[in-house]
């Protein structure tokens, strides 16, 4: 399997260097482990898991909720778009 390329850097140390034993703290270090650079965002969800729990709620309530659109064409939708802003999804 081919890795992803390095998503970029925040620009904000103190969110990037922060450990948390929480849910995305344990993902960000899963993916590490696993040789892999975990998604930026998951670093801003492991800073400050409070303030973003609403954002969390709402992307799984938009990939996952009830839709017309299947969750696969929500995803693939997703990826799509991210590769068309050379993001990394």
């Amino acid at each position: 399997m081919k890795k992803p390329p390095a998503p970029e850097a925040l620009y904000l140390p103190d969110v990037e260097s922060h450990t948390s034993d929480g849910h995305y703290g344990r993902m960000i270090a899963g993916a590490k482990a696993a040789g892999f650079a975990p998604p930026g965002i998951w670093h801003l969800f492991a800073f400050k898991p409070r303030m973003t729990d609403a954002l969390a709620a709402f992307t799984h309530e938009v990939m996952r909720g009830p839709s017309p659109l299947s969750a696969g064409m929500r995803e693939l939708i997703a990826a799509y778009t991210s590769r068309r802003n050379a993001c990394v999804f």
